[in-house]
């Protein structure tokens, strides 16, 4: 079963998306920022796959990105964001980073949170 971890600081998001994922099967830390985030991940080492907002309290979704990929290279990572901007192409932390835009559909995360686990 892959361990994923969602990092949301808007509160019925991130417990609607956690529902839904462990409802799809997967077993889901949660963190309230990115602080909070990156000890999960430091002390799950079996998380696979970071679903991150970007702007959040502490530490946003690139920062969290780029220190949990410093001990975690092959961590898989879907970002959330409300905002237009994408992550910088040219950072090697954010090769294979994948973007949903808010508002979407819980039902496209899950789906893509399974095609990503599986590759």
């Amino acid at each position: 079963m892959s361990q994923i971890l969602v990092a949301e600081d808007e509160a019925m998001l991130r417990i609607i998306a956690v529902e839904m994922l462990e409802d799809a099967g997967f077993t889901v830390f949660q963190a309230a920022d990115g602080e909070e985030a990156l000890a999960l991940l430091k002390a799950n080492p079996d998380i696979s796959l970071l679903v991150s907002d970007i702007k959040m309290p502490r530490m946003d979704g690139y920062a969290l990105v780029q220190a949990g990929r410093e001990f975690k290279p092959e961590l898989k990572v879907l970002l959330m964001t409300g905002y237009s901007q994408d992550p910088p192409p040219n950072v090697p932390a954010f090769q294979g980073v994948t973007t949903l835009h808010k508002p979407f559909n819980l039902d496209k995360l899950c789906q893509l949170a399974s095609e990503m686990v599986k590759n």
